[in-house]
């Protein structure tokens, strides 16, 4: 059975472009680490043209895109900044279970 345990460390790289699976989707990249682990996360959604057979709608997509935009917009006013380049070095707490990501949060109690 896995075990949760929490990590401090920071923001260390984000950007908004492509990413996600093989970069074929559209959103925010992030790095986060601290001095002996580092991990990444993903929010987004598909970039590729949507075939006849997905499984997905383009409502489903704005959708989507629009709820992350809304959270990027939440972590922003959380970490204090207007930029998502000014994330950078933010500090945060992150949750794993086991090795895998949970959650994790802008630390805004050492902003």
């Amino acid at each position: 059975m896995a075990s949760e345990r929490k990590e401090l460390g920071k923001i260390q790289k984000c950007h908004f472009g492509q990413g996600g699976y093989q970069d074929a989707c559209i959103g925010v990249t992030f790095t986060l680490g601290g001095d002996s682990w580092g991990v990444g996360d993903f929010w987004g959604a598909w970039a590729i043209e949507r075939s006849d057979r997905a499984k997905w709608t383009e409502a489903d997509r704005i959708t989507q895109l629009g709820e992350m935009v809304m959270r990027l917009n939440s972590l922003l006013a959380n970490a204090k900044v207007s930029t998502v380049d000014a994330l950078q070095g933010i500090p945060v707490e992150v949750t794993f279970d086991g090795m895998a990501l949970e959650s994790w949060r802008v630390l805004k109690e050492v902003l």
